[in-house]
């Protein structure tokens, strides 16, 4: 039985409504042997994380507009400041790096801001690299990386909850040159993916993806999928979860016809930010397995979700779930949202909550 750690009472001054609880520390969970604690408050929304040289982390955001700096320059692992880089944007929520500019991914255009690091501080200039991107609403929050082929990886999802959009604008993972070139699609039939890494041993991309919302509490899954290669479909419109067809687009095309999902995860749990954990820190057992950030379902009558999962891997397949991270969810009331998960160069995880607006780090001491 999985051992919970309780933490010294911390109550966070954080933006909430009536219906929210304020958050405390003391009430997050962990496993023997790890502490949880505040790496920055007052992130407002933060949600994407992505680490700069200097030690700064970048973080993305989808209801403010804005894309913050995290510096930790006297290295006491917190943030010293939190930054605001940009504003005005329209969801910046995919935030990466390539050769010292800082790509932002807004809505409908990606954003390169150059030298960053000197930059960050002084509301620095962007220029726009690629403006094709759909301008929906529906899904409209679009998650990037750099991939290993140093191209830049984009998550598009459908401008639904259910329908069956242009195949090659909507429900995909495209992938670009850094200048804004060389634009094809990557995986196909993804509904709506906001996180992805790629396998430090094999170096394949997987990614999580949401399930369609109004087929009942309990289906579909969400989905961790794994793509070795380009090109291959992942079922939505037509089949959900690997096996089940969709009640309207499922007669077109048969579930055999698509990419099954390496592992299917709590339906309606709304599996956000993955991770590979690569670093040294943490004890054998997470070496090369999957952390997932479940933001929690919005739609579901008992709420699910709201927690770090860990996935481990053996042999390239994904095992039984754990729980890694929990206690947001109490009396069917959130006091925060895990977005996404960042391994930092010490080991430690740092994972966004856009709720609470903050930015926790996960530590492991023997």
């Amino acid at each position: 039985m999985r051992r919970l750690v309780s933490l010294a009472f911390v109550v966070l001054s954080v933006a909430c409504t009536d219906s929210e609880p304020k958050l405390s520390l003391d009430a997050l969970r962990v496993p023997p042997g790890f502490t949880i604690s505040l790496y920055a408050d007052n992130v407002r929304g933060a949600r994407s994380l992505v680490l700069g040289s200097d030690n700064i982390v970048y973080v993305g955001t989808r209801g403010t507009g804005k894309v913050y700096a995290l510096p930790d320059r006297n290295g006491d692992r917190r943030a010293d400041e939190v930054i605001t880089v940009a504003e005005g944007l329209d969801r910046p929520n995919g935030v990466t790096l390539h050769a010292g500019a800082l790509y932002v991914v807004e809505n409908h255009r990606v954003l390169r801001f150059p030298d960053i690091a000197r930059q960050y501080r002084n509301r620095p200039s962007y220029r726009v690299v690629y403006d094709k991107l759909p301008t929906e609403n529906s899904h409209g929050w679009r998650y990037a990386r750099l991939g290993p082929d140093g191209k830049l990886y984009i998550a598009v999802g459908a401008p639904c909850n259910i329908c069956e959009p242009d195949p090659d604008r909507y429900a995909a993972i495209l992938r670009l040159n850094p200048d804004g070139g060389g634009r094809e699609i990557y995986a196909r039939g993804v509904r709506n993916s906001v996180g992805f890494d790629w396998d430090p041993q094999t170096r394949e991309l997987w990614f999580t993806d949401n399930g369609r919302d109004n087929l009942g509490d309990d289906q579909p899954p969400d989905k961790l999928n794994h793509a070795p290669k380009a090109g291959l479909h992942f079922g939505y419109p037509y089949c959900h979860g690997g096996d089940l067809p969709d009640p309207e687009y499922g007669k077109q095309a048969p579930c055999a016809k698509f990419m099954a999902p390496a592992l299917k995860l709590d339906p309606h749990g709304a599996a956000l930010g993955m991770r590979f954990y690569t670093g040294a820190q943490f004890p054998a057992h997470y070496k090369n397995g999957v952390f997932i950030a479940q933001h929690g379902s919005w739609d579901r009558t008992e709420p699910i979700g709201y927690r770090v999962l860990f996935v481990p891997m053996q042999d390239g397949k994904p095992g039984k779930p754990e729980i890694f991270v929990d206690g947001w969810l109490r009396g069917g009331r959130a006091s925060g949202r895990p977005v996404d998960i960042l391994v930092m160069p010490d080991g430690a995880l740092l994972v966004s909550d856009d709720q609470a607006g903050v930015v926790y780090r996960v530590a492991y001491s023997k």
